[in-house]
């Protein structure tokens, strides 16, 4: 980014110059990102379906990246400017790796991302912003860690669980109900699709899993041994089993009164 800023500023997402529009411009948008935290990690997830004011602009799309070994970020908002973001991301972490010879600490890598949220200030106020979640491995205190942001590139650290998007309301309702300390990760994996089915049932930019086209969500879980993305097969079987119990309770698990 500095080289950047120096050499071609104008490539940079937040240097470009304001759009010459009145209003809100349309560009598809990604939502849901969910976090859960467990004992040994986190995990990460996003639905696959993107938006473009009320027309489905694609089902299939890409929500969650790996970062770099330890973290991974997950996009909400304006799909192309968070992609960028997120490559230019990755590119700023193995650039810091190389040239100091470590990892830059979980701290210090929210932080760059906080910058460069805040460096697409302009472009948010014209409706095109980019909200991600980031979750990492915290490899000095040995525990998974959740980010959240907003626009202006505020970041807060989020404990046991997060959601970001237009559905975020619901998944983190479902995810109150269901997140426990002591989850297990295919138990987190779990609780973080069901609270993508439940934002999905009340958010229509949110996509559920689509049995009939193969289409799941994407699952990733970061771990002491790094970075690992869930197979098709076992988000498949995950959510399945989450659709045959729904075939029976359509509002998904009941939770306890007391």
């Amino acid at each position: 980014m500095d080289f950047l800023g120096e050499h071609s500023p104008e490539l940079l997402p937040g240097r470009r110059p304001p759009l010459p529009v009145q209003g809100a411009v349309e560009a598809p948008h990604g939502t849901t990102i969910v976090a859960a935290s467990f004992p040994g990690g986190v995990v990460l997830a996003g639905d696959r379906r993107a938006t473009m004011g009320n027309v489905i602009a694609q089902r299939d799309i890409e929500k969650v990246f790996p970062a770099d070994e330890y973290s991974a970020v997950g996009i909400a908002g304006t799909a192309g400017l968070a992609v960028e973001m997120v490559k230019l991301f990755q590119l700023e972490l193995e650039h810091f790796e190389k040239v100091e010879g470590a990892q830059l600490s979980l701290e210090g890598k929210a932080n760059r991302l906080s910058t460069m949220i805040r460096s697409n200030l302009g472009m948010a106020m014209q409706g095109l912003a980019v909200v991600p979640l980031f979750a990492g491995w915290d490899v000095d205190r040995a525990k998974g860690r959740i980010f959240s942001y907003d626009v202006t590139g505020g970041r807060s650290e989020e404990h046991g669980f997060a959601a970001t998007g237009s559905g975020s309301l619901f998944a983190r309702g479902a995810l109150k109900k269901l997140y426990r300390d002591d989850l297990t990760e295919n138990q987190a994996a779990t609780a973080v699709v069901q609270a993508l089915y439940d934002a999905a049932d009340d958010d229509s930019a949110t996509g559920g899993p689509d049995l009939a086209r193969r289409i799941y969500p994407i699952v990733t879980v970061i771990t002491e041994e790094g970075f690992k993305r869930f197979t098709e097969a076992e988000v498949s079987e995950i959510a399945r089993a989450i659709h045959e119990r729904r075939m029976e309770e359509p509002d998904g698990p009941r939770a306890a009164l007391l």
